[in-house]
């Protein structure tokens, strides 16, 4: 295994108005008890999200691994 796989994830940045690569991409739990990306947008330096499904962030932790 690559040790130093990079794992990309977009989101929609809102103050840019398009989608872009999330920087350093952490996996959290909301409030609400659903998993979601946070990291932050390259172009304007804002938090963004993306909310995953449960496959997805088994897919994100695998690869993070």
């Amino acid at each position: 295994m690559c040790e130093n796989m990079v794992v990309k994830v977009e989101a929609f940045d809102v103050k840019a108005r398009k989608k872009v690569v999330i920087e350093n991409p952490e996996i959290v739990t909301l409030k609400n008890g659903r998993l979601a990306a946070r990291g932050k947008s390259p172009l304007t330096g804002i938090t963004v999200y993306k909310i995953l499904s449960k496959k997805e962030a088994e897919e994100l932790q695998k690869k993070k691994k």
